[in-house]
């Protein structure tokens, strides 16, 4: 985010070069082509780890991030994608492998650096503040003001239109961002969050298990709004334990397990079968239904 964009005055219409900086198509555009074959990907890991002492927590793990796709990391509880969140947000530095972006070999300091960068983080708890308004909420933190010196205020009405503005360019239409953030549903706070990331410029999308507290409606509306992300010409990065919801929208599936891969596809060629058998781990799962199986019942007892 430039400074002219944070501090400049309200010209009262965004102009078509601000929408082109941000990635945003409108809802004529048609969608992006499928990536060029050997274009450079957004964000590249190859080969990283991460150790905390004595415990692993990820080891040789690889992942590319092309723009106009989306790359889902599947895994159960303690798989390491929280440390894979954590690496590719700036938070915490791998320990050995490569990390790239845009073809640049780089160890992100901080998760600010990340952003500026272009790689925003939409972690599960979203990081919100229930009581403030929803257009507060979407500026939090880069909140645009008017006047100079002493002068200067925050510029509300311009956080109130472009905050209505950006979510009905996603998809929602909200009566009244003056409203509560709290008020919102689970699936519309995901979805602004998603549009604050795409307004703010981000290359690359990281969602932290965005549909893991919803029911089945709710995540299909955030589903729909990830895809809009990733035809916006954003590269998403899509964490979650559930590869239904993955198969639906991902374009590149990486399978993690105790903290190493357990496979890396392309859609191309796989089945929501047995990206789910990979994923449960495929023979134990067999060996457990076998444990699980009623024994028959003695004659005798009949």
């Amino acid at each position: 985010m430039t400074a002219e964009k944070e501090t400049g005055k309200d010209t009262g219409a965004e102009t078509v070069a601000d929408t082109s900086a941000r990635g945003v198509t409108d809802e004529t555009a048609e969608p992006q082509d499928a990536v060029p074959e050997g274009a450079a990907p957004l964000v590249e890991l190859a080969q990283v780890s991460k150790f905390y002492g004595n415990i692993r927590a990820l080891e040789d793990v690889s992942l590319q991030v092309h723009a106009g796709e989306i790359t889902c990391v599947l895994g159960d509880n303690g798989a390491g994608k929280s440390t894979l969140i954590k690496i590719i947000a700036g938070l915490h530095q791998h320990d050995s492998g490569t990390f790239r972006i845009n073809g640049a070999e780089t160890a992100l300091g901080s998760p600010r650096e990340a952003l500026d960068r272009g790689i925003a983080t939409v972690y599960q708890d979203l990081a919100v503040v229930p009581l403030m308004p929803v257009w507060r909420n979407f500026f939090l933190g880069s909140e645009p003001v008017k006047g100079r010196g002493p002068f200067s205020r925050l510029d509300v009405d311009r956080m109130r239109r472009t905050t209505h503005s950006e979510l009905l360019r996603m998809g929602i239409d909200l009566r009244d961002v003056d409203q509560p953030i709290g008020t919102l549903s689970g699936g519309e706070r995901q979805c602004v969050a998603i549009a604050r990331a795409v307004y703010f410029g981000a290359k690359v999308l990281v969602l932290d298990e965005p549909t893991a507290a919803l029911g089945v409606k709710q995540s299909g509306v955030v589903l729909k709004y990830v895809a809009a992300a990733r035809d916006a010409g954003l590269g998403v990065v899509l964490i979650t334990h559930n590869p239904h919801h993955a198969y639906l929208v991902g374009d590149r599936f990486v399978l993690l397990k105790r903290g190493a891969m357990a496979g890396s596809h392309r859609k191309e060629g796989l089945e929501l079968e047995e990206l789910t058998r990979q994923m449960s781990g495929g023979s134990e799962l067999e060996q457990l239904s076998h444990e699980l199986e009623r024994a028959p019942v003695p004659q005798h007892l009949r």
